[in-house]
């Protein structure tokens, strides 16, 4: 070990064991996980809808409208997740575990939010849809975040079943 690895406190855990059980009691973890594939086939559709409206300059109204159901999904999984993390962390945003996922999520907001302004004052169609495009490219960084989050809280769950397993088959002999 070196003396720099030493000198680093060990890693906090995504969940501590009261979060987890929080966690998996709470309601709202059921609504995050079906909101979260609702909004990812919300988003391909649209993506479709915004690609072919730059390709072709037909199809307005329909990549407009599929935007702005892809904004409100994303309103409504960012106030249920708020809940959740709330319910979970006991802070609505910015809890140490998802930290960077919240500050970035933040951007995806702002940019969603900004299409929305870009339609309301009037601002050519093209660029609509290309701060529409930008406001998509962060939401997949941030998709991919909570992926890894979930991968990283699934192989943290393993490690520790594992552990209990073998601290169960160690007391039994």
């Amino acid at each position: 070990m070196t003396q720099h690895s030493a000198s680093k406190p060990p890693r906090r855990p995504l969940y501590t064991p009261e979060e987890r059980r929080r966690r998996d009691e709470s309601s709202w973890t059921l609504v995050q996980g079906i909101l979260a594939p609702v909004q990812f086939l919300v988003f391909l559709v649209s993506l479709y809808l915004v690609l072919r409206y730059l390709a072709t300059g037909e199809g307005y109204w329909a990549a407009t409208i599929s935007v702005v159901v892809k904004t409100l999904v994303l309103y409504t999984i960012m106030i249920t997740g708020s809940i959740w993390e709330k319910e979970v962390f006991g802070r609505y945003l910015f809890a140490e575990s998802f930290f960077w996922e919240d500050v970035f999520s933040m951007l995806v907001l702002a940019l969603h939010t900004a299409y929305l302004v870009a339609v309301f004052i009037g601002l050519a169609h093209r660029t609509q849809m290309f701060i529409a495009l930008a406001a998509y490219a962060t939401y997949v960084i941030n998709a991919t975040q909570f992926l890894i989050k979930l991968r990283a809280a699934r192989l943290e769950g393993q490690h520790k079943d594992d552990a209990q397993d073998s601290a169960l088959a160690g007391a039994a002999e």
